[in-house]
Order: structure tokens, then C-alpha cells, then sequence
């Protein structure tokens, strides 16, 4: 029994006699793979904090006995919204040479694949947690990569608009505000609210998320009228059996090549760097209308970031009727509010100024200190466009400004108008002996359209009167 004592004895010695350290850890730096090339977008990090030496002296810490050097705990990872997405998936799966066709298609280009994954980052956390509020299938979180590539500010040829790529009718059925200043359909909170509500009404209609998702993408009621046909000549009516376009056809299968991805990157060899299952950005007010450049800076971010996270305001300056509602990373809206509070300079640089007559814009843009292209560009418009006396443009504020007119005039008739009617606008001065009823049918469009635009509520016109008339088709048929 001597032996085995002296060894533990000897043992314990060692223990009270080697001198413990504790190890710090390093701070972890942005990789250059978390921010793919060619994009803007603020990646997310998450800070790593260090071990201080109390907490390495605690006695839940095993101790190296050769060395006597405390081991570093393992670091628990914050959870992943991954795989939250993962676990919420509830789709059926769909195997096909369609879907093979799009996941060879996705992996094939990793630029592509890699910048709408991290476009996604800045909103995805949000569009989760709405999707779970309203136990929609997670998949439908994934939606928007299929629609725009999580890129805000796409724009389809059918006028289709924001990550959720809504036409401007559905839109405005949908609550999405749209005129000059602001287009709710790139707004990320706006649109997903919208966006949900109507996945949600196609699911109660249809009671099947692959045809809710067959509707949102070649609309409501052709999918109705290809479901009574099908019915009609005794044939299955899911999705599957439907005949559609070849755009729907391949939408489905689109989606479940992006799920593949994501359920297993390693299988399919992606490098898909995990996403923190927390919140991005917050939300902040400002009583009144305010300079983009201004409320980035105030922000202390870049205006391409700030940009990012604001899509749905389209001009320089964000306008606002007494409280406008604006994202900002969590650890900057702090920065904005305390910055806002020492501001003593002006928060708006911008007016606006109606076009004279026989005045080009040339000449306006010298007025201004502006270039022309930049003048068209802000004021969206066209090149091939002649641009009548009478439009009101916004401008530059000039030395010779002593105020901006903003607050007197960004609530006129033609900035009420989404920007792609405002393109085609043209102000018409009522003659005597004009109604309205002539008015609209001279340049095809309807009284009802006339009175919206103008605000009117009655048909009562007068000689000299100025109306706002929109030369589109689509405005002409509302």
C-alpha cells in the first residue's frame, strides 16, 4: 500500500506546484470569403469575446496535468438560421430533371450563388421570423431567391418590382404604397407583410402550397381556370398534372434546387458560411424629410449600405408626412438618434423647380450646379423623352437658396404617381368649353383615372386649370 500513496502524493504535488495560465483568446477577423466580390453589402460578423483570467480560473475548467496550462473551453456557437430553415421545411420534395437541371445550374456559377446568398443576410433573419409567426412552410423564406436573387432593387419587364417581385397592381390591392418618392414594393417589411398575405390567401384558395406557389407566380385565377379544366376532363389537378407556361413549370423545381443547397451544402460541395439565428437591422423614426446622404452619414455608414437596407425610398432625399420608419444595423441605430440630436445643419439640400417654358434642361442643370445626366437620372427621365414646360424637376439647393420649397411641394399631384407613370406625365391647361368626360376621351383614359390623379371630387373644372394627365396604358385602363 506504501507505493500507490506515494504516487498520489507525488501526484497532488505536482498540481499545487505547476503555475496555471490562462489563454486569451484571439479576435476573430472578417475572412475574405465572407464578403463575395463585387458586392456592397455589409457582411454580418460575429464578435468572439476573450477569455479573461477569472473566468480560465473557474473550477468547471479541466486542467492539462502535463503542462498545467487551463484548456480553453469550447466556444458555443450561436444558434444558425440555417438551421432553423432546415428544421421548418415542409414542402414536398420534388425529384425531377428540371430540379437536377437548376441545383447543376446554381452550383456551376458560385459568384452568382454566393453574392444572393449574402444579399439575403441583411433580411433573412426578418422574413424567417414572419414566416414563423405565420406557420407558412419555410421554404417560403428561400421565395425571394427564386424571384429576385434577394436583391431589392430588381425591376422585371413586366414592372414587377423589390425582392418579392410585385407587379404595381397587386401592389396597391396588397397595401403597397407607390408614387415618385417611394415604391413600398422594394420596402423589405412592407413587401414581405404583403407578400405573405397573399401566399397565405392562395393557400386558403387552393389548400395546397405547391399551387399557392404556382399562383403567386402565373397568377390566381389561370391557375383556377387550369385546375376546372383538368377537373372537367376527369384528370388529376395538382401541380404536377397542370399544364403551364414553361416559367411556372420551372419555378417549383428552381426553389427545390436552392433547398437542396441549403439542406446540404457539404454533399453538394457549396461553401455556404453560416448566418446567426439573431436579428440585422431595427427600425428608427425621423419627424421630417431628410437627405439620403445625410441619414447615411448620421448613420456612419455608407450610402450604398444604407441604400441596401432602405430600397423603397427612390429619390436623394427620403420625405415624410410627420414619422418615416428606417432600418439600420443594430449597432448603428444608437449612432443615428445621438448624431441626429447634435445635428445643427440642414437635413434637406434638395427642392424643386418647375421646367419654364422654351427652357431646356441644359440650362436648368447649370442653374443648379448639376450635370444633365445626373438631372435625368434623378428625376427618372428618359433620354429619348421631350420634357414638357410646366414639369416640375427636383434640384440641387443653389447658394442663391436661402430654404428648401419641399415641404410646400413634394405632396403635388405628380409626385403622387409611381415613377413609371411620372415618365410619361404631361400637364394639360383646361380651355373653356372642356370637361372632363373630353379631357379623358381626347387622350384615352378615364374620368375616373382623371379625378384620381388630380384629386378631384367632383367633375368641376375651370378655364386655366392645370390637371395631370399620364400618358400609359396601364394608367389609362385602372
Amino acid at each position: 500500500m506504501t507505493q500507490p500513496r506515494a504516487l498520489l502524493a507525488g501526484l497532488f504535488a505536482v498540481l499545487f506546484t505547476v503555475p496555471v495560465f490562462a489563454i486569451e483568446l484571439p479576435q476573430r477577423s472578417p475572412s475574405d470569403s465572407e464578403v463575395p466580390p463585387e458586392d456592397s453589402s455589409p457582411a454580418i460578423h460575429e464578435e468572439v469575446p476573450a477569455t479573461s483570467p477569472t473566468e480560465s480560473l473557474q473550477s468547471d475548467i479541466p486542467v492539462e496535468l502535463q503542462t498545467g496550462v487551463v484548456a480553453a473551453p469550447a466556444l458555443q456557437p450561436a444558434a444558425s438560421l440555417w438551421e432553423r430553415i432546415r428544421s421548418g421545411f415542409a414542402m414536398p420534395e420534388i425529384e425531377s430533371s428540371l430540379v437536377a437541371r437548376h441545383e447543376a445550374w446554381f452550383l456551376n456559377h458560385p459568384d452568382y450563388t454566393q453574392r444572393m446568398i449574402e444579399r439575403s443576410r441583411l433580411y433573412l433573419y426578418y422574413i424567417v421570423e414572419e414566416v414563423d409567426k405565420r406557420g407558412m412552410p419555410m421554404e417560403i423564406a428561400l421565395l425571394p431567391m427564386i424571384e429576385s436573387g434577394y436583391n431589392p432593387g430588381a425591376y422585371s419587364r413586366a414592372h414587377a418590382a423589390g425582392i418579392w417581385q410585385f407587379i404595381p397592381s397587386t401592389g396597391r390591392h396588397y397595401g403597397l404604397q407607390q408614387d415618385w418618392w417611394y415604391d413600398g414594393r422594394r420596402d423589405v417589411l412592407a413587401a414581405t407583410r404583403a407578400a405573405l398575405d397573399y401566399l397565405q390567401k392562395l393557400h386558403e384558395q387552393f389548400d395546397d402550397w405547391s399551387l399557392a406557389l404556382a399562383a403567386y407566380n402565373w397568377g390566381e385565377n389561370v391557375v383556377a381556370r387550369a385546375i376546372a379544366q383538368n377537373r372537367a376532363k376527369r384528370k388529376p389537378a395538382n401541380y404536377q398534372s397542370l399544364r403551364m407556361p414553361r416559367e411556372t413549370r420551372n419555378y417549383l423545381p428552381k426553389l427545390q434546387a436552392v433547398k437542396n443547397i441549403i439542406a446540404n451544402p457539404e454533399g453538394v460541395g457549396f461553401a455556404l458560411e453560416d448566418i446567426p439565428d439573431k436579428p440585422y437591422f431595427t427600425t428608427v423614426t425621423t419627424a421630417g424629410h431628410i437627405d439620403m446622404q445625410v441619414a447615411a452619414r448620421l448613420a456612419e455608414m455608407s450610402e450604398d449600405d444604407f441604400r441596401s437596407l432602405n430600397p423603397g425610398h427612390t429619390r436623394p432625399v427620403i420625405t415624410s408626412n410627420g414619422s418615416r420608419t428606417l432600418l439600420l444595423p443594430i449597432d448603428k441605430a444608437g449612432i443615428f438618434n445621438a448624431n441626429l440630436k447634435d445635428y445643427d445643419q440642414p437635413l434637406v439640400s434638395w427642392q424643386t423647380y418647375t421646367l419654364r417654358k422654351n427652357e431646356s434642361l441644359e440650362q436648368v442643370a447649370a442653374q443648379f450646379g448639376i450635370g444633365t445626366t445626373q438631372l435625368k437620372e434623378i428625376n427618372g427621365i428618359n433620354r429619348h423623352l421631350t420634357v414638357p414646360a410646366g414639369r416640375t424637376l427636383l434640384v440641387p439647393m443653389n447658394e442663391d437658396t436661402e430654404s428648401s420649397n419641399l415641404a410646400d411641394t413634394w405632396e403635388n399631384p405628380e409626385f403622387l404617381a409611381p415613377d413609371d407613370y411620372y415618365m410619361n406625365r404631361m400637364v394639360y391647361r383646361v380651355k373653356s368649353g372642356d370637361s372632363l368626360y373630353s379631357i379623358a376621351r381626347a387622350n384615352r383614359i378615364s374620368v375616373a383615372a382623371l379625378k384620381e390623379w388630380n384629386r378631384l371630387r367632383s367633375n368641376n373644372i375651370q378655364p386655366g386649370q392645370r390637371l395631370t394627365i399620364y400618358r400609359n396604358p396601364r394608367a389609362a385602363r385602372r
